[in-house]
């Protein structure tokens, strides 16, 4: 289904969850300047709450989470959570409305069911919810049966679990054991606090794992009735974290098995009735996500691929990013310095980068191709990302149609991010790492 061409995924590319990407945030965003963002985010808004602890910290973890083993230093930071929101909601114009919350992390579930309502109350008292979707990342491992009536009683509809693999042996050879019986006592609690949209998030190139290890997995993952799957391919990068030396980095599959990996599971997940989203995430055809794939809505943001049109996306918590159309900007990722500016009133601005028109004009060409395969480009930008197209091109990986359309091939699905790159110009002298392709 996939022709192999390993040269031309040799290079580490972005995700592109944004435009500019992050590998370009720059400390030159004052805080005035996140201030007057948030003062003129007009219509309907998302949110993004960000808790960066976990019960256990996993061995493959790339994200900015700690271990939630002390008590007040919990405490410490959903004060100073709550003192955000109170900020961030004071500076809101009239007229905003709040369609979506999303809870990430970490594990949101590392914090008690108590904090986790009040939390959720101070966002009820300091923002104009409308009616919002509410969605949560959840670690099967610390989510006991309190949080049946806590997800009720927030209204939440969308959950994320992280289980990885179903297989024992790969779960501890990446620092994540939870039994079968552990998940589907999960789904049982989300199912019944009326979760209608429940996705895994699954991993292929695992130390040790086999073809048939990730078939497995994802044959449960659709027996226990997954509405999406998002299957990533684990990046080893242990010079960048250290956790990850504790992974066997000389059990890891090839490049090659890799990409076979990725493709077999894409071919059994579209065989099994999901609908492909991009190259690595699926949906039930019912599925709101799947839906906005087949009526052209589909968008991208810092969560991936979402059916969310909101053009404002607020991060609250530290190392959060917000999404303004000619604002892209970061919050301060060190705890202690992000409870120490809210303690003196002001926004935990950390990093971040204007976005220009041009990189408007780019960051639209690169999300279509990313959630339809195709872009409509402007005569000058298509001339000046020719020469980086032209190896996509010649293998019939891509195509240019009507001089002005670039467009995915069908069977090249594993190269849309590299094609997208081409209109990327910060890629052409950074250093920057970034996952592989596949």
């Amino acid at each position: 289904m996939w022709p192999y061409h390993p040269d031309l995924l040799a290079t580490p590319v972005p995700r592109y969850t944004s435009f500019p990407t992050a590998a370009e945030f720059e400390p030159d965003v004052t805080t005035q300047r996140h201030a007057d963002a948030i003062a003129t985010a007009t219509g309907d808004v998302s949110l993004y709450v960000h808790i960066p602890f976990c019960e256990k910290i996993c061995w493959y973890c790339g994200c900015n989470t700690a271990a939630a083993n002390r008590a007040q230093r919990l405490a410490s930071y959903l004060d100073a959570l709550h003192k955000e929101i109170k900020l961030v909601g004071e500076m809101l114009p009239a007229g905003t409305r709040v369609r979506r919350i999303a809870f990430g992390g970490g594990s949101p579930n590392a914090i008690s069911p108590v904090d986790f309502v009040r939390l959720f109350d101070e966002l009820v008292l300091h923002f104009p919810l409308h009616d919002p979707l509410v969605s949560i990342e959840l670690d099967p491992r610390a989510l006991s049966d309190d949080w049946e009536a806590v997800m009720r009683a927030v209204g939440a509809s969308n959950a994320s679990l992280g289980v990885q693999t179903f297989a024992s042996k790969l779960q501890e050879a990446i620092g994540r054991v939870q039994p079968l019986e552990m998940i589907e006592k999960s789904v049982k609690v989300l199912r019944n606090a009326g979760i209608t949209s429940l996705n895994f998030d699954l991993m292929y190139g695992l130390p040790g794992q086999t073809s048939d290890d990730l078939a497995e997995t994802l044959v449960r993952a659709a027996e226990l009735g997954a509405d999406r799957i998002a299957l990533f391919g684990y990046a080893h990068v242990p010079h960048l974290l250290p956790r990850q030396r504790q992974i066997d980095g000389s059990a890891l599959p090839d490049q090659h098995t890799r990409f076979e990996m990725a493709r077999d599971g894409h071919s059994q997940l579209v065989d099994a009735g999901y609908v492909a989203v991009g190259f690595d995430h699926f949906a039930l055809p019912g599925d709101p996500m799947a839906q906005a794939v087949q009526s052209g809505t589909l968008c991208r943001n810092f969560q991936g691929f979402t059916d969310d049109q909101a053009q404002v996306l607020i991060g609250l918590g530290a190392s959060s990013i917000s999404s303004f159309p000619d604002l892209l900007v970061q919050n301060e990722k060190n705890s202690g310095r992000y409870r120490m500016l809210l303690s003196q009133g002001h926004l935990p601005t950390g990093v971040g980068k204007e976005r220009s028109v041009d990189d408007r004009r780019r960051g639209a060409v690169i999300e279509e191709l990313l959630c339809r395969g195709r872009a409509k480009v402007s005569s000058d930008l298509l001339a000046r990302a020719e020469p980086r197209l032209r190896p996509y091109i010649e293998p019939g990986l891509a195509r240019i149609e009507h001089g002005n359309t670039v467009v995915v091939a069908s069977h090249a699905l594993p190269y849309a991010r590299s094609i997208a790159a081409a209109f990327d110009p910060y890629r052409q002298d950074s250093q920057r790492r970034f996952s592989s392709a596949v």
